[in-house]
């Protein structure tokens, strides 16, 4: 349960923007997101292992269902929701919950829940690496077939920031890789620390710019009830799939547990960087993460008790027999 102080300080950190949606004048949160969300990419970059990238390459199945359902079946089940909402896919609220479905897939928590559960860790370090380069691209190019006559979004402006901010950093930590990757996975802790700083940061600025511009007044209960009941089908729809599809398959436990933790996973890091690199500092940011951080909760959770469960299940088969 490592994860509930990431999850405190998030929530946390919507609190303190509502009562100060003006933020502290003294801190440029701009500049410090801007440059933060280079060095997360650039972090991550000497961190991809190759021997472990390469160790996972060869299960493809598992990584042509994982990458599948992350970027195809996923959105088209948020955008089967699309009739739920006043307004369709012009709606919102909706689009927030499609930006959920298009995101990437997380790294770190699908590594340790797989590791927890005893699935198959090479197969889900080169899918979750994967999923995150692959999201770069797939995310925005998602979004681009319902916001392209949308003022805030022009998909070349797009790619042209998230080269600057994402790829150009991620290249740079690659090219270093060899000079520093050793320290930077000795030290991985530590920059995890450093991501989730940014990422709260990300969320306060968000929702302090939402709250001075009275978004929410617009959202009632009602709507979030919406969005949780919604985020909870998805998750589960995809979870209880994956496990029929990887049986249908002949998949081993090990790599059943593999496709359906990372299949399911969606990345509050790369959502809050997109939101920021895509839209800026615009006000209907926090409803962009109002799912994703529905989810995120939601997934943590789940996926806990779901591990825990594989892991007593494989201790018991382990125990000799009488």
């Amino acid at each position: 349960m490592k994860f509930n102080g990431f999850i405190a300080a998030l929530l946390f950190a919507i609190l303190i923007s509502w009562f100060f949606p003006q933020g502290p004048e003294v801190l440029p949160l701009k500049l410090i997101t801007d440059v933060g969300i280079g060095f997360i990419f650039f972090f991550y970059g000497l961190k991809l292992s190759p021997a472990e990238f390469k160790a996972g390459l060869y299960n493809y199945k598992v990584h042509i269902l994982v990458q599948l359902t992350t970027f195809v079946f996923f959105p088209l089940l948020a955008l089967a929701f699309a009739p739920f909402f006043e307004g369709g896919t012009g709606s919102s609220l909706w689009l927030a919950l499609f930006f959920l479905g298009a995101l990437p897939s997380t790294v770190s928590s699908s590594i340790v829940m797989v590791s927890l559960a005893r699935g198959n860790i090479p197969t889900a370090i080169f899918n979750a690496s994967l999923s995150g380069l692959l999201g770069i691209i797939a995310t925005p190019l998602w979004l681009s077939f319902f916001m392209a006559s949308s003022s805030q979004f022009e998909f070349a402006t797009v790619v042209q920031k998230l080269v600057l901010q994402i790829i150009l950093p991620l290249i740079i930590g690659l090219f270093l890789q060899k000079f520093l990757g050793d320290l930077a996975r000795k030290n991985s802790k530590k920059i995890a620390l450093f991501d989730k700083s940014i990422i709260v940061l990300i969320v306060y600025s968000s929702f302090s710019t939402a709250f001075s511009s009275e978004l929410f007044s617009s959202v009632g209960l009602y709507d979030l009830l919406k969005l949780l009941a919604m985020v909870s089908v998805l998750f589960f729809a995809v979870y209880f799939g994956l496990g029929a599809i990887s049986r249908w398959l002949n998949f081993s436990t090990e790599d059943e547990i593999t496709a359906k933790f990372c299949g399911t996973k969606k990345s509050l890091v790369h959502g809050s960087v997109m939101v920021k690199v895509i839209f800026g500092s615009s006000a209907s940011n926090a409803l962009y993460l109002l799912p994703i951080m529905l989810y995120h909760i939601l997934q943590l959770l789940v996926i806990a008790v779901f591990a825990e469960g594989y892991r007593k299940r494989q201790e018991r088969e382990d125990l000799p027999v009488s």
